[in-house]
This record gives structure tokens, C-alpha cells and sequence, in this order.
């Protein structure tokens, strides 16, 4: 996994959250979006073919707006997890009816070297994006957070942890994404994106979801 948290208009990702979910600043005016690269080797017991991933997600937390950069630094804030390409039918129907997950079928490539990441995402025939982010050093690490999804109309948290080689880099240019002409990517370019990271991370590692708790 290769990915980068940057900044965003305020107003514009509030905007794609659902009620009860407000948006964490990493600074005073802008908001937070998260985007992910995600290759998967291996599902649980080979329970299914592995399968890539790319993911849109929003920093959020659901008491209100927060102090700059507090939550994400405490882990209080989640990632509403707004979009979800990935390259088989299988994943998306896992994803959808167990997490509530809004999942799609797409053409995902990831080209890799010694030193980053880039993916390209085609769906129903256009181009959604083209993300390069460079890979920062990694140690042996684990890690817990957590994902909101929308599941029968109700939101749900989902419990979410990492282990293996984490690597993690604050204030980076190193990531690059180039917008396509897909709707998906017309939403995305009007949030505004900043083209420096507030924060680029990977892993090469395992990853576990839990079970989505409903958010009263």
C-alpha cells in the first residue's frame, strides 16, 4: 500500500460526508482527503483471487470540528470512505454487502520501482487518475484506526489494523495526481487538492477489518 493524506477545500469535502461525520483540518482552512494504492497478495485463507485497490477517503470524526491536525495525531478521527475502486467482482461484493463499502469495478495498474508508486484507475471506460507516490522508509510497526462506511442506512465504524513495514512521511511534494475525465475525477478536482502531502505512508504488511459497529 503506498498513500497520502492532502489537503482539500474545507466546504467541498464537507459537503460528500454523510450526516453525523465533519471533516478534520490540517490546517485552519483546509480539510483532509485521503488517498490509497492497495495491492492485495493474499485474502484471508485464499479465500478469494487477490485483487488491487484504490481508495478516496476523507479524514472525519463524528463530535465536531477539531483542533488542526489534533485527531489525526490522537487516532480520533476515522476515514469516511467515499470511494472505492477495486478490480474484481468478487472484492466489490465482499466489501459492499459485509462493510457497506462503496465499491466499483475498474481497471487498476500499478507500476513500481525502487523509489514509488504509480497507479492508474480506468472506469466504464475513462480515466479516474493517476496517483505516483513515493515510497518513504519503512520499520517493523503496527498500527491501529478505523473506517466509516454507510451500510442499509446506517453508519458504521469499522475497526481497522496494520502490521508489518510502515513507513511514514510528513510535508512530502513527492506525490503527484493527474485527474482524468471520468465524474468521479470532476468531483475530485472541484475539492481543490493540494499537490503537498500533509503526510505520505505505506506498508508491506498485513491488514484486518473488523466488524462495522453502528454510530449512534
Amino acid at each position: 500500500m503506498a498513500g497520502a493524506v492532502l489537503p482539500a477545500d474545507d466546504d467541498a469535502v464537507a459537503s460528500l460526508l454523510p450526516d453525523g461525520l465533519h471533516p478534520v483540518s490540517v490546517t485552519p482552512r483546509r480539510a483532509g482527503v485521503v488517498v490509497l494504492c492497495v495491492e492485495y497478495r493474499r485474502i484471508g485463507d485464499d479465500a478469494m483471487a487477490p485483487y488491487d485497490e484504490f481508495a478516496v477517503a476523507f479524514p472525519a470524526t463524528t463530535d465536531g470540528r477539531r483542533a488542526p491536525l489534533l485527531p489525526l495525531l490522537t487516532r480520533a478521527a476515522g476515514g469516511y470512505v467515499w470511494s472505492l475502486p477495486v478490480t474484481s467482482e468478487p472484492a466489490r461484493a465482499l466489501g459492499d454487502e459485509v462493510w457497506g463499502f462503496p465499491k466499483t469495478v475498474a481497471d487498476i495498474t500499478h507500476r513500481d520501482d525502487a523509489t514509488r508508486r504509480e497507479t492508474t484507475v480506468v472506469e466504464d471506460g475513462d480515466r479516474v487518475a493517476t496517483v505516483a507516490i513515493d515510497w518513504p522508509q519503512s520499520l517493523p510497526r503496527e498500527e491501529r484506526s478505523h473506517a466509516y462506511a454507510v451500510r442499509a442506512d446506517r453508519l458504521l465504524q469499522i475497526p481497522i489494523s496494520f502490521r508489518g513495514q510502515f513507513g511514514v512521511a510528513p510535508l512530502s511534494a513527492r506525490v503527484a495526481i493527474d485527474l482524468g475525465e471520468h465524474d468521479r475525477a470532476d468531483t475530485l478536482r472541484s475539492l481543490d487538492i493540494g499537490s503537498r502531502s500533509f503526510l505520505g505512508f505505506s506498508l508491506d504488511g498485513e491488514i484486518a477489518y473488523g466488524a462495522g459497529r453502528p454510530v449512534e
